[in-house]
């Protein structure tokens, strides 16, 4: 059985995620890249996996799953620095915790005037340009790449560079040359931009970790770039693509969208449904068995590949009454879609912040917003790992 990764409707997981889920649940399956690997489907057991040590979350091992042939091999001799979200203990702790302040409610609610207006300025530009517009380049892909610029410290001149190399880098329509060279390119700026702020440091996430690492001892260079890496690759993409992915859907769905201008107390609670509901990071979370493992009565050996269907389990009967319905209404936090355990998402509550602001801003600014083409004429990315749109035209 090889796994499915397209679907037959944006607004589902492919089918046979959800067929496993019901007949299933831990399965080993083949990839599209033709190596072995077990899934799991089912809601707890996919917390199971997240939360026990047994289950490895190093990425450079070589029995990681991967859906592509660009990413199934290379992983150890990358040149980019290792990233907190592929560390295991006892590495991981230390390096999460040092962190970890950095993205509590309380300093995220501090962004959140910094946040709106970046989101007013790109509604003002997209309300005096031509129309119809593309809500993904003209909204949903500069938005979040600003945000991370304002927490890394990037000095505005230079948010240009930085918003051109990580809409190349994460580019699925770009070949694998011109990604690996934006790439490189970031980390060479990155590199530059930790060196100059360990000369000076600045009030910003950057700045304050060289600081806190300087008293502690000495500045880890190694280890700032790979947090500002993740940072990029973690909340850029991800957040861009639930910006297009919740717009349509909430243009989609009138009633919902009628609720939420009414009450914009609302966005909150429909955040989370739209997050459950898609699953953008539907294939993320992959994990090596160090030994043996049993899992839903299925022992997995050691050395396995295992692969977590997120999107499947968002919909589980049992835990998600009706979970094939969308409800603004439900308000259920204890989804998959920022992952669980020691490597839930340390972004989610910047996550959360900023599509509550878009997805108000958005709808109370232009109230008439509608799409500019029929529904079935849009493209949607059915990529490995990673889903949304390659563009959202819209007019008003």
């Amino acid at each position: 059985m090889t796994l499915e990764t397209a679907r037959s409707c944006p607004f589902a997981p492919p089918e046979q995620h959800l067929r496993l889920l019901r007949e299933q649940p831990v399965a080993k399956i083949t990839l599209p890249t033709g190596s072995d690997a077990w899934v799991a489907a089912r809601y707890e057991d996919i917390r199971t996996v997240l939360s026990d040590p047994r289950f490895s979350a190093d990425r450079r091992h070589p029995s990681v799953p991967r859906l592509t042939e660009d990413s199934a091999g290379g992983m150890a001799e990358s040149p980019l620095p290792k990233m907190m979200l592929e560390m295991d203990p006892p590495e991981h702790g230390p390096a999460r915790r040092a962190v970890v302040g950095e993205f509590t409610v309380r300093r995220i609610g501090a962004l959140r005037p910094r946040i709106q207006q970046i989101v007013d300025e790109h509604l003002d530009a997209m309300l005096d340009g031509p129309r119809p517009a593309d809500l993904v380049r003209a909204l949903a892909l500069p938005v979040p790449s600003l945000v991370i610029c304002e927490l890394l410290g990037v000095p505005y001149d230079e948010h240009d560079f930085f918003q051109t190399h990580s809409a190349q880098l994460l580019n699925r329509r770009a070949t694998e040359q011109e990604r690996q060279h934006a790439a490189l390119e970031l980390a060479i700026y990155l590199d530059k931009l930790i060196k100059a702020k360990e000369q000076e440091p600045t009030d910003d996430l950057l700045g304050r970790q060289i600081a806190k690492q300087r008293d502690n001892g000495e500045v880890d260079h190694s280890a700032l770039l790979g947090l500002a890496f993740l940072l990029l690759i973690a909340g850029h993409e991800t957040t861009a693509n639930m910006i297009s992915l919740g717009t349509y859907m909430l243009l989609q769905q009138p009633e919902a969208l009628a609720a939420l201008r009414e009450d914009p107390d609302k966005a909150a609670n429909a955040v989370e449904e739209l997050l459950r509901y898609f699953t953008i990071a539907e294939f993320a979370m992959a994990r090596v068995t160090l030994e043996d493992v049993e899992l839903g009565g299925t022992v997995i050996p050691a050395g396995s590949g295992v692969l977590m269907l997120a999107n499947a389990g968002n919909r589980d009967p049992e835990v998600f009454e009706d979970g094939q319905r969308f409800d603004i209404d439900r308000g259920a936090r204890n989804h998959l879609a920022f992952g669980y355990g020691a490597h839930q998402c340390l972004g989610q509550n910047l996550a959360r912040v900023e599509l509550e602001i878009v997805f108000n801003t958005l709808f109370r600014r232009i109230p008439n917003l509608r799409l500019a083409v029929p529904a079935d004429q849009l493209t949607f990315k059915d990529e490995a790992t990673v889903y949304g749109m390659h563009e959202l035209p819209v007019t008003w």
